[in-house]
């Protein structure tokens, strides 16, 4: 038996364990971003208006966690006042996904009622998740969901 390859086999699969490891962790989660106006005028063409929270979802047609995605922000939104939920295909919108860095599907910008892209998840986030990164952004006076 060849111990060499016997070895190599045993690290790669002990680093493939820990990319999937560190992957799930991190799907889903939302990340802060810094404050960039710059992004308003293509927010605005995608459907995003100012006044409301946006949960922006890029998708694409063959995804199956984008439909997770899909049911999770539209519960949200529809229990939350002041959010709303917007779809993008991104297959039909690359000049977006270039202008605002998209890598994969699903994709969720959070954008605050200013028009301001607040945060940002790879993957399907949790209902807490979104709640999570929502709630800051929303009038202190509101009710709870």
């Amino acid at each position: 038996m060849d111990l060499t390859g016997l070895a190599v086999g045993g690290v790669a699969l002990l680093a493939a364990t820990a990319y999937g490891l560190v992957h799930r962790r991190r799907a889903g989660t939302v990340r802060a971003v810094p404050a960039d106006d710059s992004t308003a005028p293509l927010l605005a063409e995608l459907g995003v208006r100012p006044g409301a929270v946006t949960l922006l979802q890029f998708s694409s047609a063959f995804c199956a966690p984008c439909r997770a995605t899909r049911v999770i922000l539209a519960d949200v939104a529809r229990a939350t006042p002041g959010v709303a939920h917007v779809e993008v295909d991104a297959e039909s919108r690359l000049d977006a996904v270039r202008a605002l860095d998209i890598w994969k599907t699903p994709t969720v910008l959070i954008v605050d009622a200013a028009g301001r892209i607040a945060g940002r998840a790879q993957g399907t986030p949790t209902r807490a998740q979104v709640l999570a990164a929502v709630d800051p952004l929303l009038p202190s006076e509101r009710t709870p969901a």
